[in-house]
């Protein structure tokens, strides 16, 4: 994996990040940081099961793929929101 790769990897986790953070419904207490953090790994996460159902490389825009991605993103995001919403007492 090469510089252009991470950078790649950041740049597309932030974008994915926000739109997932955008498209949830509420205010999540997710900072910025780990909302890239969930970007990026839903990237990889959305990336595999769009290989594996077939549909990575469509021509055109990868409209499943990026879908994929995003809505790992969101789940990742309400998981996160969950544990950092709790207070402890």
């Amino acid at each position: 994996m090469g510089l252009g790769d991470i950078l790649w990897s950041i740049i597309g986790g932030a974008i994915i990040g926000v739109i997932a953070k955008l498209v949830m419904p509420g205010r999540q207490n997710v900072g910025f940081i780990l909302t890239v953090l969930v970007g990026i790994v839903g990237m990889f996460v959305g990336d595999f099961l769009a290989r594996a159902i077939g549909v990575e490389d469509t021509s055109g825009v990868d409209w499943i793929r990026h879908t994929l991605q995003v809505v790992v993103a969101v789940a990742g995001l309400a998981g996160l929101g969950a544990v950092l919403g709790r207070k402890s007492t």
